[in-house]
């Protein structure tokens, strides 16, 4: 059979090829050199077009094809200014490849695409790289930190925290952003949570985009409300509804465990056998639970009628949060709620309650627009994904690198 050529797109411009070779191992040389007869001047930045010479030839990996990696080969063209006194010569500045960088711009953007939601080391096994071949990539193509001129308007603020170490210890602080037209984006990883650290983090927002921002959603932490007290006084400051919920649960749960290990120490053993299940028969919401777990959890109720008082009014603060259509009457719900609290002499929301009254004006704002930290949980996730995904990812740069290379990575370079 004869044999075919087959032409591929080099991805290249403005380039001539001079030859194309394989090598015994199967990688393809290319040699080629710029088309383009000019530069520009490094003093003056006048375009130049007298040739001066060659610099020393340059080998730098381009995208693999049909399997096998491609280099390309060539000589820098340098130029000589004749406006300048002295006549400097300066090299010709490429688009589709860096000054003293190993690859091309089109590699680059490739293997930041392989680096979506994979590891530096699986990369780089993958393209018979180097861990620090593809670190360094990521270090030429993605920020450190923000790029405010990225942003022309901020909607919604979100912080909140991750700890990085087993036992809720060494915690960085998230600070996202819901956009107005819904996407979500990394603004910052802090090297912890401090009210300093966040004042000082949201005081270098320039003017203009502080100006955009209607909301901040954070965790119940004093620090974060402090900080955007003091830098954004004009902000709405919203308590996210996940961890107001997450408290309220807690305190019904807490009281079943008691109950339940009161019963276990008064029931016989076949009474309390008919117990089993009622762990989550508790926590469910009445429309989710299925027949016996009603049988359950009525059962329950009839042995410890507290329990009962303490499910009905944890389903009424969620209720309240569902349902309640404006601040003023969410405060008028939640003041009948404490009410009916008081009437049962449960102390078991005491905790939450010292929660509701510290945090009174925060907890109000969730019924202006019923915003919330979703959006930050989300990242959140993506970040402990990625963390154990990586082994620990302990370079607070890095981390905000990898977090934006995940999240922006195809819509950046794809």
């Amino acid at each position: 059979m004869a044999k075919r050529e087959i032409i591929i797109p080099l991805d290249i411009e403005d380039v001539n090829i001079f030859k194309v070779e394989v090598s015994q191992n199967g990688d393809i040389h290319i040699q080629l050199e710029s088309s383009l007869e000019y530069g520009y001047c490094r003093k003056c930045g006048r375009k130049i077009t007298k040739l001066h010479s060659y610099d020393d030839w340059v080998s730098v990996r381009h995208l693999p094809s049909f399997g096998h990696a491609v280099y390309v080969h060539y000589q820098p063209k340098r130029y000589e200014c004749e406006g300048c006194d002295g006549g400097p010569t300066t090299t010709q500045q490429l688009k589709w490849h860096k000054e003293h960088s190993p690859n091309t711009v089109a590699f680059e953007r490739w293997l930041l695409l392989s680096l979506v939601n994979s590891t530096v080391q699986d990369v780089a096994l993958k393209v018979d790289g180097t861990y620090d071949t593809v670190l360094g990539v990521v270090e030429r193509q993605i920020d450190k930190h923000v790029d405010w001129g990225d942003y022309s308007g901020l909607e919604v603020l979100g912080i909140d925290e991750i700890a990085r170490l087993k036992g809720h210890r060494d915690f960085v602080a998230v600070v996202s952003a819901r956009l107005t037209d819904g996407r979500v984006t990394v603004l910052a990883v802090l090297p912890d949570r401090k009210k300093e650290t966040v004042k000082a983090f949201l005081e270098s927002i320039p003017a203009r985009l502080k100006a955009t921002i209607g909301s901040v959603c954070t965790d119940l932490y004093e620090g974060y409300c402090q900080a955007v007290e003091a830098v954004l006084p004009h902000v709405r400051r919203v308590a996210d509804r996940f961890h107001i919920a997450k408290l309220y649960r807690a305190a019904a749960d807490d009281l079943r465990k008691a109950e339940l290990k009161r019963l276990k120490a008064t029931l016989s053993k076949e009474q309390y056998q008919t117990l089993k299940g009622s762990l989550w028969a508790f926590r469910l919401p009445p429309p989710q639970l299925e027949p016996d777990q009603k049988l359950c959890l009525n059962r329950l109720f009839e042995y410890s009628p507290r329990l009962k008082q303490a499910y009905d009014l944890r389903q009424a603060l969620t209720a309240i949060f569902d349902h309640a259509p404006s601040p003023r009457v969410a405060d008028a719900q939640l003041g009948q709620w404490k009410l009916q609290l008081w009437c049962t002499q449960l102390h078991c929301f005491d905790g939450f309650l010292n929660t509701l009254n510290r945090f009174h004006e925060e907890i109000l704002n969730y019924f202006v627009a019923r915003e919330s930290s979703g959006f930050v949980e989300g990242l959140n996730n993506k970040l402990k994904v990625l963390t154990r995904r990586s082994y620990g990812l302990f370079n607070i740069s890095h981390l905000f690198q990898r977090l934006i290379l995940d999240l922006e990575g195809y819509q950046r370079f794809s």
